[in-house]
């Protein structure tokens, strides 16, 4: 299909953050069950619409989401070992010593973190593992299109991020881990997505819907004109990679 340049591209994708976010490899749910102290029980938290506590799933017997939103918790994917309860980061409906791994994925930089690490060291067992997940900005296989998308990012749209964004922007790198802390291996995530994949997901953004409600449409429709006029035909699919970055330790 030939890209049509006046197209608005980000109608296709405003209500549907579930079908839009990139999801994680297994590996990475591999790794966090491989250091954990044992695989009885997992927690997500921030679990959103359950991405990562589904993932967690295929390695630990049991698996609760946790997640404020009750909106996010009514979309979560149903799985048979992972279950869904409202509550806040820094107040967990958990028993204590209870938790082998506790896992907070692109969420941590919404949390009161030193309520939330009491919470932590709470509920984890004896040598819990908890980890910090965040992934950062994708890179695109074509080096113009990359271009046009990191302008895009860090000039055009960068002024709507809230200022937490930062912190997913550095890896964490810059928070207080008060745990013992330990290395992870390089994981990324690596899809095939076409143009419409693509705009559904920047529309899932924060920046993107403060843009639209501060009337600045025009940044949005120029920006995906350009990108529908670099990619060509709408549903080629090219290689896209979010490196993740983690910071883990020990309870």
């Amino acid at each position: 299909m030939k890209a049509d340049p006046s197209r608005n591209w980000f109608e296709e994708g405003g209500e549907a953050y579930a079908r839009y976010r990139p999801v994680y490899p297994d590996r990475l749910a591999k790794f966090l069950a491989s250091v954990s102290p044992d695989n009885r029980l997992a927690l997500d938290i921030g679990c959103g619409n359950g991405q990562l506590a589904i993932q967690l799933a295929n390695r630990f017997e049991h698996v609760i989401g946790i997640d404020s939103s009750v909106d996010q918790i009514a979309h979560a994917v149903h799985h048979e070992r992972v279950e869904y309860r409202c509550a806040p980061a820094e107040y967990l409906p958990m028993l204590d010593r209870s938790a082998s791994l506790v896992a907070a994925a692109q969420a941590a930089h919404w949390f009161d973190l030193p309520a939330f690490f009491d919470e932590v060291r709470r509920i984890c067992v004896p040598s819990g593992v908890l980890a910090l997940i965040s992934y950062g900005v994708p890179c695109l296989d074509e080096s113009e299109l990359n271009e046009r998308f990191d302008h895009f990012y860090r000039e055009e749209i960068n002024p709507f991020w809230p200022p937490e964004r930062k912190l997913v922007d550095e890896g964490y790198a810059r928070i207080g881990f008060p745990f013992s802390e330990f290395p992870a291996p390089p994981v990324s995530i690596l899809l095939k997505w076409n143009l419409f994949e693509l705009l559904g997901y920047i529309s899932t953004w924060s920046a993107v819907r403060r843009a639209r409600e501060e009337g600045r449409q025009e940044i949005l429709s120029s920006f995906g004109e350009e990108m529908a006029k670099l990619w060509g035909s709408s549903d080629v699919r090219r290689s896209i990679c979010w490196p993740i970055n983690m910071r883990i330790g020990r309870t």
